[in-house]
C-alpha cells in the first residue's frame, strides 16, 4: 500500500473514453484511433454536468481521438495537455478481436494472465501507468485524467500499491469519472464508476 504525502488531500479523477463502435462490441481497441459513437458523444456531453463545480489543477489526455473527444465534449479541450503515456494498451495481433475469439485459438486466455502476441506486455503498460501516478503526484491540487479502459485500470492498481494484474478486478465504464485520492493515510480509491457526492 502506498502512504501518502501528510499535506496533500489531492484526488484525481479518471475518465475512460465514450463509447465507440468495438467498446460496444467488446473488442479489444488499442492503437486503433476510432471515433466515438453518437452514444458516445452523448455519454461524453452528459460529462458536462457530472464534472460541474470541481477545479483541476491539470488535465491531461491520451493523444487517440477517442480520448479526445471525449475531454472536448466534457469542457476541457482548452486545458488539457495530451499525455502519450496514457495511450491505451498495445494488443498487437489481438487488436479488433474480442475476448471469446481470441479464446477460441487459446482456450482459456485472459488478458492479464496471459497477455497478448506482438503487442506490450502489463509491465509496459505499468510503466507508463507509473510515468502518469509521478506526473501527477508532482502537482498540487485536482487532476483530471482522460484515458482508456484497461490502462486506467491499471493506473488505478497502482495507485492502490496493488501489482498491475490487480486491474482485472475492476471493470471501468465508459464516460464514468471514477475518483483516486487518499483515506487518512492511505491512498485509496474515493469512487469508482461515478463519482462521490458529500
Amino acid at each position: 500500500m502506498e502512504r501518502r504525502r501528510p499535506e496533500t488531500s489531492q484526488r484525481i479523477v479518471i475518465v475512460r473514453h465514450g463509447e465507440t463502435a468495438w467498446s460496444r462490441e467488446k473488442r479489444h481497441t488499442g492503437r486503433s484511433d476510432l471515433p466515438l459513437t453518437d452514444e458516445g458523444r452523448e455519454q461524453a456531453a452528459g460529462l458536462v454536468a457530472q464534472l460541474a463545480g470541481l477545479e483541476f489543477a491539470a488535465v491531461f489526455v491520451s493523444p487517440l481521438t477517442r480520448a479526445r473527444q471525449t475531454c472536448e465534449l466534457a469542457g476541457f479541450a482548452d486545458r488539457a495537455e495530451v499525455d502519450p503515456d496514457l495511450i491505451e494498451w498495445d494488443y498487437g495481433a489481438y487488436e479488433g478481436q474480442t475476448s471469446e475469439e481470441i479464446q477460441e485459438q487459446r482456450p482459456g486466455w485472459t488478458l492479464f494472465g496471459d497477455g497478448v502476441i506482438g503487442g506490450e506486455t502489463i509491465d509496459d503498460v505499468a510503466v507508463r501507468a507509473a510515468r502518469v501516478i509521478t506526473r501527477v503526484r508532482a502537482i498540487e491540487g485536482d487532476v483530471l485524467l482522460f484515458g482508456h479502459g484497461h490502462q486506467l485500470r491499471i493506473l488505478t492498481a497502482l495507485w492502490l500499491g496493488f501489482p498491475a494484474g490487480a486491474a482485472q478486478h475492476l471493470q471501468l465504464a465508459t464516460a464514468s469519472p471514477s475518483t483516486l485520492g487518499y483515506e487518512h493515510d492511505w491512498t485509496a480509491l474515493l469512487s469508482w464508476n461515478g463519482l462521490q457526492h458529500g
